[in-house]
């Protein structure tokens, strides 16, 4: 670039080449030129941009209420920030997701941009900071140690409302296959062993309902944060904010973004504590324990064709191999496992970052916010993946799961009620000693009549309660 390209901007270590057209200034380009860790940029996840301007919207918009900013400034950085709320200017945010200085580079990333625009909107040039400060202005009344975890709590939540549609999208998908499968007889299997008879509707049912349990919790852990410390400043003391500016803040940023939020109740305890972001991405952890066995049990259904279970049949997604003609792998399934592995591996990472703060701040929350973020993302996408490339397009074997219940041992189950236990385990001994079916050796043996046999092996009265007369 030549120099025209460039404008020159100054901080505390000196002057730094800014590109001229770019709404970051001095303090993003360092970030920029230190952290090139992950890869993974701030402007990759639109919801973090969004929260932190309703953050600053709704900082400016107090310390006008407050008479501590001149009116013209507070509405410019109001309406700057409504612009980003929008879509606009996303791509002015590039610094890195793992960065050190405890999100120092992020809040000045966004009070940088909020500037310049607001610069623009009132006749003036980028840079030109002495009518409206990245510092002075953009970030007065706040540190980055409540904007910044202000913003990504919000962040959290706002990305939790997606995830938790995808969930539900699969949780329908689930359910809807548990209709369809409602009268599909099948054997049940306990430790990989033949159990007792259920349906394929009872078994994708249940897999709804387990995914379901986790719309409640993922719940109840957002809930926690929505409870935000602006106004606590560098640690909580509130230095350098008015009275009533926290209140307010947390009220403006109720009314802007359309959620509630709280403050918290103790500035000092709440700027350091990380308890929120530990629940919460155990709530993560616990969605991808469960959505990965629950991917574990497809793939074991669907194994085969010949040579395994064979019970359900998986749509074809990509050939699987490069020297076995004819042979599809379970790749949906298998994709799904790896993003629950790596959710769970994050939410390791978070409980050591959140551990390794020290007295009043924990400045370990870059790794923190980059974790749950990929988390979620991660989840919502894998789970649209798995509803729309696997879930849906299932089908049942049901000629072959009704053989295999007809063949079974477990069958034998069943009868404990009329022959007694004891009877049962002596015919299912002989059953697998003999090769013979249960049916034909419980007849055998006048243990029971015809009639009453062929009642309690009646597939439907094995996968329901039901009244017995021995």
């Amino acid at each position: 670039m030549t120099q025209d390209k460039f404008r020159l901007e100054s901080d505390l270590l000196g002057e730094l080449q800014v590109p001229a057209d770019a709404y970051y200034g001095v303090q993003t380009q360092r970030a920029l030129n230190n952290y090139k860790i992950s890869n993974t940029r701030m402007c990759d996840y639109p919801e973090y941009i969004i929260a932190m301007a309703y953050v600053k919207m709704a900082a400016a918009a107090a310390n006008t209420q407050l008479g501590v900013m001149p009116k013209e400034i507070g509405d410019a950085i109001v309406k700057a920030c409504q612009e980003i709320v929008d879509g606009k200017l996303h791509d002015q945010f590039p610094v890195d997701m793992v960065q050190g200085g405890a999100g120092t580079s992020v809040n000045m990333n966004a009070n940088e941009v909020i500037a310049n625009r607001a610069l623009e909107l009132m006749g003036h040039k980028k840079g030109e900071y002495q009518y409206c400060s990245p510092n002075d202005h953009v970030n007065c009344a706040q540190s980055t140690n409540d904007a910044y975890p202000s913003a990504f709590r919000y962040c959290f939540y706002r990305m939790n409302k997606h995830l938790e549609k995808a969930l539900r999208d699969l949780i329908a998908s689930f359910r809807a296959k548990g209709e369809e499968f409602k009268d599909i007889i099948k054997m049940g299997r306990t430790q990989l062993q033949d159990a007792v008879p259920m349906t394929s509707g009872q078994e994708f049912n249940a897999f709804a309902n387990n995914l379901e349990e986790e719309l409640a919790n993922l719940d109840r852990n957002a809930v926690l944060l929505k409870e935000i410390n602006m106004g606590g400043t560098a640690i909580g003391t509130g230095l350098n904010a008015v009275p009533g500016f926290a209140e307010l803040c947390t009220k403006l940023m109720s009314e802007f973004s359309g959620d509630s939020f709280a403050k918290a109740p103790d500035l000092v305890e709440a700027t350091p504590d990380t308890g929120a972001y530990v629940s919460y991405s155990a709530a993560l952890k616990r969605l991808a324990v469960k959505l990965s066995k629950t991917c574990n049990d497809l793939r074991l259904m669907a194994s085969g064709p010949r040579c395994g279970l064979h019970e359900i049949n998986l749509p074809p997604m990509a050939p699987g191999s490069s020297i076995m003609p004819g042979k599809v792998n379970p790749v949906i399934p298998e994709v799904t496992n790896q993003v629950c592995f790596k959710v769970i591996g994050n939410d390791t990472a978070v409980a050591f970052a959140a551990e390794a703060g020290q007295l009043q701040l924990n400045v370990m929350e870059p790794i923190i916010v980059e974790s749950i973020l990929e988390s979620q993302t991660w989840l919502i996408n894998v789970m649209n993946t798995l509803r729309t490339k696997c879930v849906d397009g299932i089908t049942v074997n049901a000629d072959h799961c009704y053989e295999m219940v007809k063949n079974s041992i477990g069958i034998v189950t069943a009868l404990n009620p009329y022959i007694g236990y004891k009877t049962s385990t002596k015919v299912a001994k002989e059953a697998l000693e003999t090769g013979r079916s249960v049916y034909d050796l419980v007849l055998e043996h006048g243990y029971m009549s015809k009639d009453k046999l062929d009642e309690a092996l009646d597939p439907k009265m094995m996968t329901a309660s039901h009244e017995f007369i021995k």
